[in-house]
């Protein structure tokens, strides 16, 4: 047990980045957590952490050892996910990554009614536009959209939404609406930094594809931003239609260049190969296959 303790609070420190934040996701002390970590090493005889006063970071051995516990502590896990499987209801944290857009849009109007039917789980949502890597952060499942790079993780399709070039009526009675993809570049859209190429607005497929990179006065990493600038009228901007039917059907953004062929987006849920899938991922899994109205993408 106390070999477990150690394995713990070590992988935990490093998945999180910090002692301290070690302590609160395993509810004990920092300096518990110190301790073990420091216990472990001492029982090796190797160091596993460069420390700093601010951060921690993997020696050569760490970084094998790292490895190999997080292979024992998701076997532990299987084993007893297996033998949980046949009790009532699923209990304990549920830590789900997802982009900005679609968890606004999309995951968190579905999460309260989520916790009525399970309310032994707790769910815990960071939201990022980047790729992250599952394992090392300790997350149970992501939703992504668009391309899948990591082979080594396991996708289920939510389904696909087609990417919407569009403006507020005030932009649009200032400036004018675009009539065809070249006529971006003499208007305002709005930017991304956090993907560089998503700034890059493609239109047709095959021999008819037109790529158009856009600028404007106005970037940020975050797509719920633009989305609220673009309601406020300040440019054109392009997002799936996940984000963009609503405010569509209720006339705050006129949809722009419709004669084009749409660029679709997939949105997929993916996850870490293991040999028993927890049951609280398999649910939400579900819960969102139910839920989500796919037809308004």
């Amino acid at each position: 047990m106390n070999r477990l303790s150690e394995m713990q609070a070590f992988t935990e420190s490093v998945g999180q980045g910090s002692f301290s934040a070690a302590s609160r996701s395993l509810g004990m002390s920092p300096s518990a957590i110190s301790k073990l970590v420091t216990r472990l090493e001492e029982r090796l005889q190797v160091r596993l952490l460069n420390r700093t006063t601010r951060q921690i970071s993997l020696t050569e051995a760490g970084q094998r050892f790292y490895v190999r516990c997080n292979e024992i502590l998701n076997e532990l896990e299987d084993a007893e996910t297996e033998i949980v499987e046949y009790g009532e209801l699923p209990q304990g944290l549920l830590r789900v990554n997802c982009s900005p857009g679609f968890a606004q849009h999309q995951v968190i109007p579905l999460l309260a009614d989520f916790h009525s039917d399970y309310p032994g789980l707790q769910v815990e949502l960071t939201l990022t536009g980047k790729t992250i890597d599952l394992v090392a952060e300790g997350i149970d499942l992501a939703i992504r959209l668009g391309e899948l790079a990591d082979s080594s993780l396991i996708a289920s399709s939510l389904g696909r939404s087609d990417r919407i070039v569009c403006a507020a009526p005030e932009y649009l009675e200032k400036f004018g609406s675009p009539s065809t993809p070249e006529e971006l570049k003499r208007h305002n859209c709005l930017c991304l930094t956090s993907r560089e190429e998503v700034n890059f607005w493609k239109f047709g497929s095959g021999a008819q594809e037109e790529v158009i990179g856009v600028t404007g006065n106005f970037k940020t990493d975050n797509v719920n931003a633009l989305y609220d600038y673009a309601l406020e009228g300040g440019g054109i901007l392009r997002l799936s239609g996940f984000m963009l039917n609503k405010a569509i059907r209720s006339g705050q953004l006129v949809p722009l260049l419709t004669d084009y062929e749409a660029q679709p987006q997939w949105v997929n849920i993916v996850y870490p190969h293991r040999r028993f899938l927890p049951a609280k991922v398999r649910l939400f899994m579900e819960y969102l296959k139910e839920n989500l109205d796919t037809s308004d993408w």
